[in-house]
């Protein structure tokens, strides 16, 4: 084996297939991506260099201050309550329900392989108010509340998009965090729990730290998911009421497939990437801290 490691040659033919696939996929697209920044125009209609104006106008656009501060909106809110339900839900597997568990994390489980489309459409159609009253509508009227339009304001609308992204998610995180749980020796939990530690003690002095990196890898899972949220925004409420519930991904894909401004939209994607990037190296610095500080 040390052999075959450092002989270039060998080197080259396991790792060279695999690297050439990597850079056509994936580097090649987003340098090519990277070069329209600096043109305006489409394939249509020609492509002319403009140098920086892209990213003039993007500093001075407002819908992209507004789809920034919706994506980051999003991310905190979506990734708080899927990692918290996911916890609760591990938690309960583990402690209350243990190895009679198997039902519930599959039922649970279940929304995670829906497809998007299907699960907006049942969300729309439970919220509706107009031709008719859905799901919910029905039982605020059944207690005299008046009927609410969801989908016509901001902040209902955001609150739809949240509920359905967390229900239809969480039970992926579930099942995640109950994996780390499970590792937890019960030699450990036996020796707390002989020492006084029981319910949200134990769970706050020993099961939380000793599940942090789960935790966090969940963390990062989610954040990265939600910062490039598109299909269930488009697919429920279209960016609407408006443009108030636009990400900054739908904002990029109608610059760029509706509107055919494929150096602009090229931009946004690049700042896209850069918010990423900003967050992953921060969520990665914080998680060596805490885990230095253990």
């Amino acid at each position: 084996m040390k052999n075959v490691l450092g002989d270039r040659k060998s080197i080259i033919i396991l790792v060279g297939p695999a690297l050439l696939v990597y850079t056509l996929v994936m580097l090649v697209p987003v340098v090519w991506s990277l070069g329209y920044t600096v043109f305006e125009g489409n394939a249509i209609t020609g492509f002319t260099f403009v140098g920086f104006d892209n990213f003039v106008a993007l500093v001075q656009d407002d819908r992209v201050r507004d789809a920034l501060f919706f994506t980051i909106k999003y991310a905190i809110v979506i990734t708080v309550g899927q990692v918290i339900f996911g916890y609760l839900l591990s938690l309960l597997y583990v402690f209350v329900l243990k190895r009679s568990s198997s039902i519930v994390r599959t039922l649970v489980f279940f929304p995670v392989v829906l497809p998007t489309v299907a699960v907006a459409l049942m969300f729309q159609k439970m919220f509706e108010v107009a031709p008719q009253n859905g799901l919910v509508n029905e039982l605020l009227n059944a207690v005299g509340i008046p009927s609410i339009d969801f989908f016509g304001s901001a902040g209902s609308a955001f609150l739809v998009i949240a509920i359905m992204d967390i229900w239809r998610s969480m039970g992926f995180y579930g099942v995640l965090l109950y994996a780390g749980l499970v590792d937890i020796p019960e030699e450990t939990l036996e020796s707390a729990r002989l020492d006084g530690a029981s319910g949200l003690k134990l769970v706050r002095h020993i099961v939380i730290p000793l599940s942090l990196p789960v935790l966090l890898s969940s963390i990062i899972f989610s954040i990265n998911g939600t910062l490039k949220v598109f299909d269930s925004v488009l697919a429920l409420t279209n960016g609407g009421p408006g443009t108030t519930t636009s990400p900054l991904t739908l904002y990029m894909f109608q610059t760029s497939f509706t509107y055919g401004e494929y150096g602009y939209g090229s931009t946004i994607a690049l700042l896209l990437t850069i918010l990423c990037l900003v967050v992953t190296v921060f969520i990665f610095r914080s998680s060596r801290r805490d885990l230095t500080k253990g």
